[in-house]
């Protein structure tokens, strides 16, 4: 089954989209990669999930991406004895570290390396910043605060602290079992939250050892600080607009959106928009104007891939959203308007072999009028800079590594295909058209434009391109 777009959709699995119906109607619609987010569930409804997905990819026979999110260092306050409390603008609040109940004048904050590194002048954000309180005095022991904007503080409610570094880079313990569950069960993807500087993606990757890609997920400011250190290292990068909204003034998303994806695409590292994408679906059967823009928004700037959230995981019209989606992302693809800002955005190939040959074949595919650009790939290399050159035509991502054809699924125009590797150039030549024509891309007396490295086999160098008529297969 082959996709009419080449921005990919992720779809992330809840309660309403858990049997294998459903998961098969999403992927039927246009849901490219599942994601399972251990933010919430217990491990079995993962792994059932987990387990639905790789049933549904043997019945179609097409690699199919599984990302599991990692919850990360959720900060929250403590407990309180009454409900919901309800704090004036004007009245002085005060965290502090003794574990009683919370009540109208205090609260317990569980988190003790915060104390140290608050300032004064630092604004607290409860509940997504649904309440605003401002540090005005502090020390080991206790946080001295004044409420800017009137909202509820309740028991666990999650908070934010804009600008001060509060990981250490150490997973929590609930981290580390879902961890060791993903790895057990051979996720392609884990994203990673929280992440402040690239020291934080090398010790994540030393942990798991090359058994899955990381997806970095930039939620705080700081991160943007490091910004291009962080994508160096990172397989992927994904947009949490969630956290990063809270923490940053909403007036500045839209232009760090295209500065990451801008950065991103330079390195050649696949993009993720994520957060509230098509939001007004939980509840209803068609998105607002506005958020019909937000998608389209995303797909002009370039991105590789937008993911819903909770419109396929909880909400009332998972499937319909998938569709909805699907057909934003075609309709912004075949504006000339896309095309020609996606030429302008071109990204000025390295001075290497790999890159050249690659930048070559998607100009040799426009002038020869090829139907796509043929790449063979063992870790994925070179489809993965076929995809930052942004060809006109598809891009069948071939290999013999399926974990590699699964990780494919996220990059931009890549269509994956896992298959024997080629024992020889001319098998090369034959399988291209062969499967150019299996897969619908390409019919009699159309060409393809091939990129591989030789040795076939090999992680290595992109060394060969050649131009291949599908005439005889």
């Amino acid at each position: 089954m082959r996709r009419n777009r080449k921005a990919k959709i992720i779809a992330t699995l809840g309660p309403a989209s858990s049997d294998y119906k459903t998961i098969k109607k999403l992927f039927i619609s246009g849901a490219d990669i599942f994601r399972l987010n251990f933010s919430h569930d217990v491990a079995e409804t993962h792994i059932k999930r987990f387990k639905e997905i790789r049933l549904l990819e043997k019945k179609v026979k097409r690699p199919i991406g599984i990302l599991m999110d990692l919850q990360g260092p959720k900060l929250r306050v403590g407990k309180f004895d009454d409900g919901p409390i309800f704090l004036k603008s004007g009245r002085k609040f005060t965290f502090d570290l003794n574990p009683m109940a919370g009540n109208k004048r205090r609260c317990f904050l569980p988190h003790k390396d915060i104390f140290r590194k608050i300032k004064k002048g630092n604004k607290i954000l409860v509940d997504d910043g649904k309440l605003t309180l401002i540090v005005t005095r502090k020390n080991s022991n206790y946080i001295e605060t004044k409420v800017k904007f009137s909202g509820f503080i309740s028991s666990n409610k999650g908070f934010n602290i804009p600008n001060v570094k509060s990981a250490n880079g150490k997973l929590t313990k609930k981290d580390e079992e879902d961890l060791r569950l993903a790895l057990k069960l051979g996720v392609d993807w884990i994203a990673l939250s929280f992440v402040e500087t690239e020291k934080d993606v090398l010790n994540f990757k030393k942990i798991i050892k090359n058994k899955a890609s990381v997806l970095t997920k930039l939620e705080k400011p700081i991160a943007l600080k490091n910004l291009n250190k962080i994508i160096k290292v990172s397989d992927a990068i994904m947009i949490a607009r969630g956290d990063l909204g809270i923490e940053s003034p909403l007036e500045s998303l839209p232009s760090q959106q295209k500065r990451i994806i801008n950065a991103c695409r330079q390195e050649g590292k696949p993009v993720v928009v994520a957060t509230q994408m098509l939001d007004s679906m939980v509840n209803y059967p068609t998105p607002t104007r506005a958020e019909a823009s937000d998608v389209a928004t995303a797909i002009y700037d370039g991105t590789d891939a937008v993911m819903l959230s909770a419109e396929t995981a909880i909400g009332a019209y998972p499937n319909e959203s998938i569709k909805m989606m699907n057909k934003i992302i075609e309709k912004v693809e075949s504006d000339p308007l896309y095309l020609n800002i996606n030429e302008a955005s071109h990204v000025k190939a390295r001075a290497t072999a790999e890159d050249a040959i690659t930048e070559s074949a998607k100009y040799v595919a426009r002038i020869m009028s090829a139907k796509a650009v043929v790449t063979y790939t063992t870790s994925g290399s070179t489809a993965l800079r076929a995809a930052r050159e942004r060809p006109d035509v598809p891009i069948m991502g071939i290999s013999p590594n399926l974990n590699t054809a699964r990780r494919l699924a996220l990059a931009w125009g890549v269509h994956c295909i896992h298959t024997k590797d080629a024992r020889s150039f001319k098998d090369m030549v034959i399988k291209s058209g062969k499967l150019a024509k299996k897969e619908k891309f390409a019919k009699k007396g159309d060409r393809v434009v091939i990129t591989a490295g030789v040795p076939f086999g090999q992680s290595g160098a992109t060394n060969v391109l050649r131009i291949a008529s599908v005439d005889r297969y």
